[in-house]
């Protein structure tokens, strides 16, 4: 990928030139990700939508907590995202009896030079699977989200910086809780998405069929783009234009979140706490990132739809009474999006 040179600033009040310029620029920076997404498709069929949210999750810098059930390759996914940007990547099971250290590294005495050490865990990758995270107790679960937030892990005295990029896809099954420790609503709030992967369709799972009913399978991507291209793609996701009314548009959103009764009595029954600030910041990133992948230089109504759902699920807490009425979050976010008037 070629060099572009940028401000960090975004722009304010642009001309039409300067936001075809940047267009322009955005759709030739956005092609290596539609080649990778070309690359993983060699070997994943479907999950179109779990695929946009990992390379939003890459150009908007914040991580992923993914729930389906077991057998819909979202191993395969994650470890072919890896493969094709060249980076490294690490699967962390999850158990009950994992410690702090088995993640993040410890101090282990060498006989022979009579010291301590440092033996650095598998969290030092690029990318990060940590299969079913509600199956270890807090201490593991707080020790991987403070080191999604600071980016950095401490082993005895030493801080030690994590690998640019550092992307964390966090799963956990929706059918068996019990054995499981449920991830407290203050740290779910530090992804920055959940996403919900669904069955293939019929045509899908004939396709899988096809390409994997043999007893030797070959799950190998090309590496089409180099991690550093990451960055400098992200330095042009911060320069996507943002109109004033599609930012007051997402913080009304927001907004109406933490006052359902605005929509109707009905809905603020069914809510128990709504998003956070976080939230605001995250749709207006991933609504930009959404832009970019589009080639797009400017955000559009449809890129905060698009990306509403991922970014408030999980952001939302429901009540008792809305569980017994078989009401979820995204029952409140549909109700939400039609009650605030598009720009």
């Amino acid at each position: 990928m070629t060099t572009i040179e940028t401000n960090t600033t975004p722009m304010t009040n642009p001309t039409h030139t300067e936001i075809q310029a940047l267009g322009e620029q955005v759709t030739k920076a956005s092609e290596p990700f539609n080649r990778l997404q070309e690359s993983m498709h060699s070997v994943i069929v479907g999950q179109d939508k779990l695929l946009h949210r990992m390379f939003v999750g890459l150009l908007a810098n914040g991580h992923l907590l993914i729930e389906g059930v077991p057998g819909l390759a979202k191993t395969l996914a994650v470890s072919s995202l890896a493969k094709g940007i060249d980076t490294t990547f690490q699967r962390l099971q999850f158990t009950p009896d994992l410690l702090p250290a088995d993640l993040t590294g410890t101090l282990m005495y060498r006989q022979d030079k009579g010291e301590f050490v440092v033996h650095k865990g598998p969290i030092f990758s690029s990318i990060i699977l940590a299969d079913e995270i509600n199956r270890a107790p807090a201490k593991v679960q707080s020790a991987l989200l403070e080191a999604m937030q600071e980016r950095q892990v401490t082993i005895g005295s030493e801080t030690f910086p994590l690998p640019e990029p550092f992307l964390v896809l966090a799963t956990q099954n929706p059918i068996e809780q019990e054995g499981t420790y449920p991830l407290p609503e203050a740290q779910v709030d530090r992804f920055m998405m959940k996403v919900v992967v669904d069955y293939p369709t019929r045509d899908e799972e004939r396709e899988i069929l096809k390409r994997m009913a043999t007893t030797t399978q070959s799950n190998d991507v090309s590496s089409v783009m180099e991690s550093t291209s990451i960055a400098e793609a992200r330095t042009l996701v911060d320069q996507i234009y943002l109109d004033d009314q599609i930012a007051n548009y997402i913080v009304d959103l927001v907004q109406t979140s933490r006052t359902p009764e605005k929509v109707s009595i009905e809905l603020s029954e069914f809510v128990e706490n709504g998003a956070s600030p976080r939230a605001t910041l995250s749709l207006t990133l991933c609504a930009k990132a959404n832009a970019f992948l589009d080639g797009r230089g400017y955000v559009t109504p449809q890129d905060v739809k698009d990306m509403a759902y991922d970014v408030l699920r999980h952001r939302i807490a429901t009540t008792y009474e809305a569980e017994a009425e078989g009401i979820t979050s995204d029952d409140i976010i549909t109700a939400i999006l039609k009650y605030i008037p598009v720009p």
